[in-house]
């Protein structure tokens, strides 16, 4: 009997480390993100902010490239719902999610999110800045932003944007009448640019003075290097389901009496 169950001891810790592992291996982790206003009072605010963990593969636009429908959404509606569907059937087994509300002056929001960082490592975010016709933040590259190693530790903690990272899509000619974000304005009424992705905020100077929908009068006050939003991340490990860490510590358990008897046998 003894000779057993110092054969059974490499089982019950190989049994246990697979259920540990079994948990584990999914790497799955809470990601809160939290997103700050920075930009100066009275300045640019910003529509929904929509996001996605992922692969690496979604691109969502391309720095000189006529804008798709996808990112159109994001910059002229601020809605995303197209950039969200185009996200979710490029990879099915993406996060892809929505930090729903304006992000006014001094405005602080987050969400937390359930990320498998072992396949979903990157991250892309996009939100239609306010007031204008089609002017938007995100990133151009899908693998810009990688958030966690291969070992699911977290590479980044903050995205920081500034004035010279806002994208004009080129889909919509400037207008203060059909601008979103204005009083008065009617976005029906927009005018196709049929121009091209390209970086632009000096042109929301032509919103001076305008009352916008938070009630606030306009007033651009951004110089490139300007700091507008910031992203940031925190993790927490999800914990092991209480009956696995039972089971797990019961056949831990046993090997160490299966061992001492062992050794006890051995002696004799």
């Amino acid at each position: 009997m003894p000779v057993r169950s110092h054969a059974c001891l490499p089982a019950l810790l190989g049994t246990t480390a697979f259920l540990l592992a079994g948990v584990a291996s999914a790497a799955q982790v809470n990601v809160t993100v939290t997103l700050r206003h920075l930009a100066p009072a009275n300045s640019v605010s910003f529509a929904a902010t929509h996001l996605g963990f992922h692969n690496g593969t979604f691109d969502a636009f391309n720095n000189g490239q006529v804008a798709t429908a996808p990112i159109i959404s994001v910059a002229e509606a601020g809605n995303g719902n197209a950039w969200r569907q185009a996200f979710s059937m490029t990879q099915p087994s993406a996060t892809v999610g929505t930090i729903a509300g304006q992000l006014r002056p001094g405005d602080v929001r987050s969400s937390t999110f359930l990320v498998d960082t072992a396949t979903n490592p990157f991250f892309t975010f996009a939100s239609m800045v306010i007031p204008s016709n089609d002017f938007f933040i995100g990133n151009d590259s899908p693998t810009q932003y990688r958030l966690f190693d291969d070992a699911g530790n977290l590479l980044i903690t903050s995205i920081s944007q500034t004035a010279s990272q806002i994208w004009d899509a080129g889909s919509e000619a400037f207008d203060t009448a059909a601008a979103a974000f204005i009083v008065g304005s009617v976005g029906a009424n927009r005018t196709p640019q049929n121009g091209v992705v390209g970086f632009n905020f000096s042109e929301l100077s032509g919103f001076n003075g305008l009352v916008t929908g938070a009630g606030y009068t306009f007033q651009n006050a951004l110089l490139a290097d300007t700091g507008i939003y910031q992203i940031e991340f925190a993790t927490t490990p999800i914990p092991i389901p209480a009956p696995i860490g039972l089971l797990a510590a019961g056949l831990v358990a046993m090997g160490v009496v299966a061992r001492r008897r062992a050794g006890t046998a051995g002696a004799r």
